[in-house]
């Protein structure tokens, strides 16, 4: 029978359109509401707050979700009553540090005995690490998340959702044995051209560019690698891409030979982002070079790499986060598996906002995989979705032509599960590249931090 994906590959390109149009026209509808626009004016408004407002406006919103968290949440509701004392929640330093293992071994523990799930928005998500987790949004947490980012990401550089743009990510939009365009999929409700991160290679640089220049595209935000790669194609061909207002950057560190990469291809600034699914912790990067918190979506620590020990004033460490957007699925002191510095002081930034901001992050920095076709793949977080039994995973490429996953099964994990994930991956990578699934008991970590993805081939 055929899968709902490998259906779609088989619909011709207007069908394709239609069906990417339908999907977007859903999201469009749980993103974007008539309280939208008062959503977006507020958050501008709060830029211009000095530390004291905003601890005071963060302390007032946590102390109710530690109030509904460790009263209506099953995880918390447990862990509280083996404390036992007179409510000795309310202080956060007191709740213990909560990990990604926890989340993805028992997600539905995390959910409010008072929401109605089947109404909920359902993500699942391996993030960076390659460990699944299923998430719950409701509808007011989505919509609060994306007011958010229309006021930081997209208005900060002169473009908004009503603006045509493109998406370069790692959603399968084309089937990965597909060697002639198009490797793209118009979505007309999200107005977004959704361009392959899988098929860029030095052969089909043009039709990307060509693509973008089509369908009139005035900002482009996707994996910083897959940005990269385009823009070096496009300057080592002679191509040129139409000028766009700005190039924002996603879900992968951002190095300044990349920059500059985008800069002189699409000739416009590179903004970068960070944030995660679990909607825990995000910064945007304003016209000064300076990334900005948001701390409406959550109240961030920097603790010790090896003990759960706030670091000095400025110190890097563990980045750790308790969420304020999502109180029917609240996770308390969350250790993201990102390291960073909090930038000291409280002087307005240059760009005139009082956001406070991050000096650095770091923890998100994949190797990128290579084809013996010339394509250079990275964040292939898809692969290890959470409808698989493992516990974390790691793709290591030795060779070309050849890639090991390194597997440590959870409860169920079999045979078929180690075949999926062969497909998926093969369904990125091509047909070239041989796939081994290994089972592994544990995956070694490098200097204390996990890499998802583990290139060892000569530069």
């Amino acid at each position: 029978m055929l899968t709902p994906l490998a259906l779609y590959h088989r619909l011709p390109y207007p069908l394709k359109v239609l069906a990417a149009s339908l999907r977007g026209l859903e999201l469009r509808r749980w993103r974007y509401g008539e309280e939208t626009p008062r959503l977006v004016a507020a958050a501008e408004e709060r830029e211009s707050w000095d530390e004291e407002r905003w601890r005071a406006w963060q302390q007032e919103r946590l102390a109710a979700l530690l109030e509904r968290a460790a009263r209506r949440v099953p995880y918390y509701r447990r862990y509280w009553r083996r404390q036992g004392g007179r409510e000795p929640w309310r202080r956060l330093e007191r709740w213990p540090i909560l990990r990604k293992e926890a989340v993805r071994a028992e997600p539905l523990a995390f959910l409010a005995d008072d929401v109605r799930r089947r109404r909920m928005y359902v993500e699942h998500t391996s993030g960076s690490t390659g460990t699944p987790l299923t998430l719950y949004w409701s509808r007011a947490t989505v919509r609060a998340w994306y007011a958010l980012f229309e006021a930081r990401v997209r208005r900060w550089h002169g473009v908004g959702r009503g603006d045509r743009w493109a998406h370069l990510g790692g959603q399968l939009v084309a089937a990965s044995e597909r060697r002639r365009p198009p490797y793209w999929v118009w979505n007309a409700g999200l107005r977004q051209l959704y361009l392959s991160s899988y098929h860029l290679a030095p052969a089909t640089a043009a039709a990307y560019v060509d693509a973008l220049r089509r369908h009139r595209v005035r900002y482009v935000l996707g994996y910083p690698s897959s940005l990269a790669t385009l823009a070096r194609l496009a300057l080592e061909q002679g191509l040129e891409p139409p000028p766009l207002a700005v190039a924002i950057a996603n879900a992968e560190p951002l190095y300044d030979h990349q920059r500059r990469w985008i800069e002189s291809a699409f000739r416009c600034p590179v903004r970068d982002t960070y944030g995660m699914a679990e909607i825990a912790c995000a910064a945007s990067e304003c016209g000064s070079g300076a990334l900005h918190l948001w701390p409406e979506v959550g109240v961030l620590e920097i603790l010790e790499r090896d003990a759960d020990r706030g670091v000095e004033a400025g110190g890097e460490g563990r980045i750790v986060a308790t969420g304020l957007l999502n109180a029917d699925m609240p996770l308390v002191r969350y250790d993201t598996g990102d390291v960073g510095a909090l930038a000291a002081g409280d002087e307005p930034c240059t760009c005139g906002r009082r956001l406070p901001r991050l000096a650095s992050v770091e923890g998100r920095a994949d190797d990128l995989l290579r084809t013996p076709d010339g394509r250079v793949v990275g964040r292939l977080d898809p692969v290890f979705k959470a409808d698989l039994p493992i516990r974390e995973a790691q793709i290591v490429q030795r060779a070309i032509d050849r890639v090991e996953v390194k597997v440590v099964p959870a409860a169920g994990y079999d045979a078929a599960c180690a075949a999926q994930i062969a497909d998926r991956l093969s369904q990125r990578l091509g047909p070239e590249v041989a796939v081994d699934v290994v089972a592994v008991a544990a995956i070694p970590r490098i200097a204390g931090k996990f890499r998802a993805v583990v290139s060892e081939l000569p530069p």
